[in-house]
């Protein structure tokens, strides 16, 4: 085990997931020829664990990928796996169904530090300016009282404007049932919103202001891979400030309890629902859901790669061990790993 990447120099993070393998949090396995790799974030290359250090760490690996890791991707070669806080690529193929949008739950958890750190930050600027202005006599307590309580609130409504605009669809259309152009739809009325399940993806309607919301008929329906986008995003910006774990983690049971991602939509939307009416572990589990197909997409460029930084490792791997080891070793350890006689 290394505590410095091999390539780079870059530190490996501790991890505490692994007893006999307790630094770096991005591993690569191969059980059947008992090869182990800590993966460097930095550079990306591939460090080959000394074969008198693998042995533990690999049973440890592949009891941790059988009780808990989650497959996201993988190919005929390779599965890319999270288990914990550990990502994992498992040469070989995986016993597993893959579950790709597990994986965005962490972005909605990045969202929430982000947006705790741009609030942060217009407290700060508020606190700087009210001293400021206290210090030249130019700042009533009334004032520094509003700049104090509405600074935050600035910061992060001028980050979310800047990251989505105003308008969540902009286009051309008109209102089934009262003929009214509809042009663009902002994201003030999101909650609004009409989501129906659809066969392949949820289908959109956006209101009409002329028709009452009650009308079934009224506004205009988006379809396909439109009504998809616009879903995307006005969940986006409604979720702009993230999720908490807890909630991350509600969201991705509720999921898995109703079927997956595809089946989601039917259970919770029926066939007519407004965005405001769902609730809010509704509406998390929903943005996860509806960017299955994009996921999807990354993790198998993702995958890909890592499938080619792979065979390049295993050339260089065969050859350390086949050099550095004695034979008898290294093959007693592939059994011992593989769990042949």
């Amino acid at each position: 085990m290394y505590h410095k990447c091999l390539v780079c120099g870059q530190g490996f993070r501790p991890n505490e997931a692994l007893e006999h393998l307790d630094r770096g949090r991005r591993v690569a396995f191969d059980p059947a020829r008992g090869r182990l790799w800590q993966i460097c974030r930095s550079c990306s290359r591939w460090s080959l664990v000394p074969i008198e250090s693998r042995w533990e760490a690999l049973e440890e690996l592949e009891k941790l990928v059988t009780d808990q890791g989650r497959l996201l991707s993988s190919t005929d070669n390779v599965a890319l796996l999270r288990a914990g806080p550990l990502e994992i690529v498992r040469v070989g193929r995986a016993e597993l169904v893959e579950e790709a949008w597990w994986r965005y739950g962490r972005e909605l958890r990045a969202r929430r530090e982000r947006y705790r750190k741009l609030s942060t930050a217009g407290t700060v600027g508020a606190a700087a300016a009210i001293a400021g202005s206290w210090a030249t006599g130019g700042m009533s307590f009334l004032a520094a009282w509003l700049i104090w309580d509405n600074a935050p609130g600035v910061v992060t409504g001028g980050a979310r404007w800047l990251r989505f605009g105003n308008t969540a669809w902009r286009g051309k259309g008109q209102c089934q049932r009262c003929g009214r152009p509809i042009r663009s739809f902002p994201y003030r009325e999101r909650g609004g919103l009409i989501v129906t399940a659809g066969e392949e993806a949820p289908r959109v309607v956006l209101s009409c202001s002329r028709c009452t919301s009650s009308t079934a008929e009224a506004g205009l329906e988006l379809r396909g891979q439109e009504a998809n986008r616009t879903l995307r995003r006005v969940l986006a910006y409604h979720h702009f400030a993230g999720a908490s774990e807890r909630r991350v983690r509600g969201a991705a049971r509720l999921i898995e309890v109703t079927g997956g991602p595809r089946a989601l939509p039917g259970r919770i939307l029926g066939e007519r629902k407004s965005l405001g009416a769902v609730g809010k572990l509704g509406r998390v589990a929903l943005e996860i859901a509806v960017h299955e197909e994009r996921e999807q997409r990354l993790l198998a460029m993702r995958v890909a790669e890592l499938e080619a930084h792979w065979r390049r490792e295993e050339e260089l791997a065969e050859i350390m061990d086949g050099s550095l080891t004695p034979t008898p070793l290294v093959e007693s350890l592939r059994r011992r790993i593989a769990g042949s006689p």
